[in-house]
């Protein structure tokens, strides 16, 4: 599977490699969208396995409020960055950037091992985080500060959200 000369996985390797050329070019590519859609339902997979004995209907929940929150995240994110912060992005190159930032939760499928699963869950999101604060900032065009401020509100909107009643995000 390619699109714009660059595989799915090609991608995801350059995305958790936190390659900025990789993020600008999931950015550019309207194509992407679905892969980097993938990429969520493959990492939200890995967190259902790792997290084991949850089973098959909880595996497939999983990737489906995976789905839901990359929906919200990155719509949230994409009105603070671009209408608050005055980012040049589209919601979709929000949304490409993102899902592929997520790239490095495939480590999730660790979690269940003796000894080094937690940590191993650790790392994995922070990494994730680091990548989709480079994701953010590629997407929306703005500096480091900028970005850390995108994050930092759309965290606690996002958080609000979450404990709204009836919210599965």
């Amino acid at each position: 599977m390619t699109t714009g000369g660059e595989s799915l996985v090609d991608r995801m390797r350059g995305a958790a490699l936190l390659d900025v050329q990789t993020y600008e070019a999931v950015e550019a590519d309207e194509n992407a969208t679905g892969q980097a859609a993938i990429v969520v339902v493959i990492v939200a997979a890995c967190k259902a396995i790792g997290a084991s004995g949850i089973g098959f209907f909880g595996a497939g929940l999983a990737a489906l409020i995976s789905l839901g929150a990359w929906l919200v995240w990155a719509g949230i994110t994409y009105v603070v960055g671009d209408k608050v912060f005055g980012g040049t992005a589209t919601w979709g190159e929000v949304l490409r950037t993102t899902g592929f930032a997520q790239a490095p939760g495939i480590l999730f499928l660790f979690g269940f091992l003796p000894l080094v699963g937690g940590m191993t869950t650790l790392v994995a999101s922070i990494w994730i985080l680091v990548a989709g604060f480079i994701a953010l900032r590629q997407a929306l065009d703005i500096g480091n500060g900028q970005t850390l401020l995108t994050v930092l509100i759309g965290g606690l909107i996002y958080g609000v959200l979450q404990n709204l009643p009836l919210t599965p995000f």
